[in-house]
């Protein structure tokens, strides 16, 4: 290239280099968003890793089983599906010590995927992976390499096979903007933000458990389970419940294991056979006591000869009974309407009354009310049914009766959607979103309880310049002026304290709650 014949001023150099220093700089800006986006990413993967993980336990636990079943047959199969256990676990623990030590690179010894602080750091993944001498980027490339190979070579579906080696392959690749293809660890690794990185590695944890899954999958498939489950034709009784009350029904199912859907058995039962073809055996009992009952499934074989399998079984039936339970959980809080549900099968529910020590019980419908006093004093609810116009107690249940426990403070806003959601702390939330929230509200909403409390007050805790705390107190449950100011003059990112919050619940005793972190989007 020829020399430019134009002289440039030093300042206009200047200048010149300023410009290319900055868009360099703008090149490197990753937005927060983005960040985020991966965040999110890594999430689903590792949450997806765990289920994959539990179908792959699943699938061994039955090559396990098949092989206490038959050692003879089902050892070999095993100990196949342990050596692909222990060459995945082995990778997959591989990269999980990359992402520790990427995040370390970033963020210091203290360094964790679960928490990552420098997320936009582009030069921590290629110093850990493509460091000259020990690289582990190339240890990891040929590990995959490895894998693959053992794993491709343990699946017979040469779909599946193409599907494992696409899904672990190391092949360079050309990168956007590059101009030649790429060795694979660079392509990967190279100007890597710190978030995509672990993140690209959870992706390959997942193609591992993926691959895994495939192979075990394979060899249960190539595994002859029909040999064991079928050499010995065996009759069962499957009843929905041995016991029945008096004036019930008895319902079960008489099945043969390994039974051929297109040729189902007959079932006999003293000697008549049922009149349906799934096997199902219902009586209304009229007695009380214990019943035997026996009979036997006749099995045409295709070389047309029958054979028949005997079965026996039993069934009880009892006088009805009262079953007391509470809707909401196993225990009583104090202060609160607890509802449970009380019935005696067979009797109407007018005819059915209950009582309860330690506070009051109501009806409200076909539902119950309970409303205990004391705490730690136990509340006994008898219930009593009359059964042919006479009133008997049948049942008496103990309840334990706790103290409501301590609710969460949060902060109500507007989500996108445009339904309320509540702030808990922990993630960022905008300066206009903490502002047009009526205050700091608290309540139970634990999947159990539903219960609002009313916040008697609290106070939040700013920090200045120089680290000092700035401690303001709230207008009731209300954010006060002084508040309100002192957040519109927070910067993105900055965070303050709501600590000291008392609120008091439907029973009447006042808390102190734990703070809450507030961050400022």
């Amino acid at each position: 290239m020829s020399e430019s014949i134009t002289k440039l001023s030093p300042r206009q150099r200047m200048i010149n280099l300023m410009y290319i220093v900055l868009t360099a700089m703008l090149a490197l800006n990753v937005s927060s968003d983005v960040l985020d986006g991966f965040t999110q990413v890594e999430d689903g993967l590792a949450r997806t890793n765990t289920n994959v993980g539990l179908r792959n336990d699943a699938i061994y636990s039955q090559l396990e089983s098949f092989a206490t079943q038959n050692p003879e047959k089902g050892s070999s199969w095993l100990d196949k599906a342990s050596e692909v256990r222990i060459k995945s676990a082995e990778l997959f623990t591989f990269i999980d010590s990359l992402k520790v030590a990427i995040v370390k690179e970033a963020d210091g010894e203290d360094g964790t995927p679960d928490a990552i602080n420098r997320k936009d750091d582009v030069e921590a993944a290629a110093v850990v992976m493509l460091a000259p001498g020990d690289n582990p980027g190339k240890k990891l490339h040929n590990a995959i390499d490895s894998y693959r190979e053992f794993v491709v070579a343990m699946v017979p579906d040469s779909t599946k096979r193409a599907s494992i080696s696409e899904a672990l392959s190391t092949q360079p690749f050309k990168r956007p903007g590059t101009v030649t293809a790429q060795r694979w660890e660079e392509a990967k690794f190279e100007n890597q933000p710190v978030v995509a990185a672990v993140t690209l590695l959870t992706k390959l944890q997942n193609d591992v458990r993926y691959a895994e899954g495939e192979a075990l999958s394979a060899l249960l498939a190539a595994v002859d389970a029909g040999d064991v489950r079928v050499n010995e034709l065996n009759a069962f009784v499957i009843p929905q419940s041995r016991m029945v009350m008096r004036g019930g029904k008895y319902s079960a199912n008489i099945v043969l294991a390994a039974v051929d859907t297109t040729a189902r058995p007959g079932i006999y039962i003293a000697g008549k056979k049922l009149a349906n073809d799934k096997g199902v055996y219902e009586l209304v009992p009229s007695t009380t006591g214990s019943f035997d009952y026996s009979g036997y499934l006749e099995v045409t074989h295709g070389d047309g000869s029958v054979t028949k399998h005997p079965f026996e079984s039993s069934y009880t039936v009892i006088e009805p009974t009262a079953t007391v339970s509470a809707t909401m959980m196993n225990l009583l809080y104090a202060g609160i309407d607890n509802p449970i549900s009380i019935s005696v099968p067979g009797v109407p529910m007018s005819d059915v009354t209950a009582t309860m020590t330690n506070g009051s019980l109501a009806r409200r419908g076909d539902q119950w009310v309970a409303h205990p006093a004391k705490v730690g004093e136990n509340a006994v609810v008898t219930v009593t049914a009359k059964m042919d116009g006479v009133p008997r107690t049948v049942a008496t249940t103990t309840f334990k009766v706790r103290k409501l426990p301590d609710p969460t403070a949060f902060i109500t806003f507007q989500g996108q959607n445009g339904t309320l959601e509540r702030h808990k702390g922990g993630r960022p939330l905008s300066r206009n979103q903490i502002l047009s929230s009526p205050g700091i509200q608290a309540a139970i909403d634990d999947d159990i309880l539903d219960i609002d409390f009313q916040v008697l007050g609290f106070e939040t805790v700013f920090f200045d310049q120089m680290g000092n705390a700035i401690p303001e107190l709230s207008d009731g449950a209300a954010f006060s002026n002084r508040q309100k100011d002192r957040i519109k003059r927070m910067g993105r990112g900055k965070r303050f304290y709501i600590s000291r919050i008392r609120a008091k619940g439907p029973d009447g005793v006042e808390r102190l709650l734990n703070p809450v972190e507030i961050i400022v989007q």
